[in-house]
């Protein structure tokens, strides 16, 4: 898989390659750089810095820029600025990644790449209607490539930081679907999972924004760990995290779950 990845990367001559900061595009920025350095090719990464996106994800992306020798540019894909994307729909990624690439088309006329893989076809992406509209190439899906299959590679190439890096979607994914989508929500989402994940040194914890509650969703193990005294403790230090990013929490009480695979919120059109 990994030399039909090569042999594809190689016949797209120049790319642009979408980087969020995750394995998956973190890793073929990877792969596409080195396969550039041999062939020739002039690959450039193109990183969107967003409230959707983690601090630390863009500091990842500069500093792995800077050991790799890449060609980095940080845009804003203004997804803000999008009146779908902020109305929060179901089909919200599609507005998503039509700022994104619409934003790096503007900037290059070279084949545009993302980082999706196999396991995200059998999933609702409507980020991959976006990208299809576009003519986004996705080179792990064409050489058969799943997530796991990225983590080998990245690990193959002495890559383990990136390889273990774990699954983490963009902070709006949080937000139940038709809420709107607000920059002090996401400030107080990623906030809050921070405190959460440092408190417990849990594994997982994504921060659920919806309707009339809070739900903090924990890892199994961390979830076990939670004693009255420490949720006690972390849900009035949620509260205050409300009352900090200017968004003061309604209706009931922040409470803690366990952990559910994607955005526990509707996943298709009906």
């Amino acid at each position: 898989m990994f030399a039909a990845l090569i042999q594809i990367l190689d016949s797209l001559g120049d790319i642009a390659v979408a980087v969020s900061g995750g394995v998956d595009s973190m890793t073929l920025s990877c792969v596409a750089h080195r396969a550039g350095k041999r062939n020739g090719a002039t690959v450039r990464m193109l990183h969107a810095s967003s409230p959707a996106v983690p601090a630390e994800a863009t500091e990842r992306v500069r500093h792995v820029a800077a050991v790799e020798g890449w060609s980095l540019s940080v845009i804003d894909a203004n997804e803000f600025g999008n009146a779908h994307y902020r109305e929060n729909p179901v089909n919200r990624c599609f507005f998503c990644k039509s700022q994104l690439y619409s934003t790096i088309q503007a900037q290059t006329n070279v084949q545009i790449v993302s980082g999706a893989n196999t396991d995200d076809l059998g999933e609702y992406r409507p980020g991959l209607d976006a990208a299809r509209e576009r003519d986004v190439r996705h080179p792990y899906i064409e050489a058969g490539i799943d997530k796991a299959g990225v983590r080998r590679i990245a690990r193959e190439m002495g890559l383990e930081s990136i390889a273990d890096l774990p699954s983490s979607p963009c902070l709006s994914s949080r937000i139940e679907t038709g809420i709107r989508i607000e920059a002090p929500s996401l400030e107080f989402v990623h906030r809050v999972e921070k405190l959460v994940a440092a408190a417990l040194t849990a594994a997982t914890v994504r921060c659920r924004v919806r309707a009339l509650s809070v739900v903090i969703e924990l890892d199994d193990q961390s979830l076990a760990a939670l004693t009255p005294s420490i949720t006690a403790h972390l849900i009035a230090a949620i509260k205050a995290e409300g009352e900090a990013t200017g968004r003061p929490l309604m209706g009931s009480p922040p409470y803690f779950a366990p952990y559910k695979v994607g955005s526990a919120f509707l996943t298709r059109q009906a």
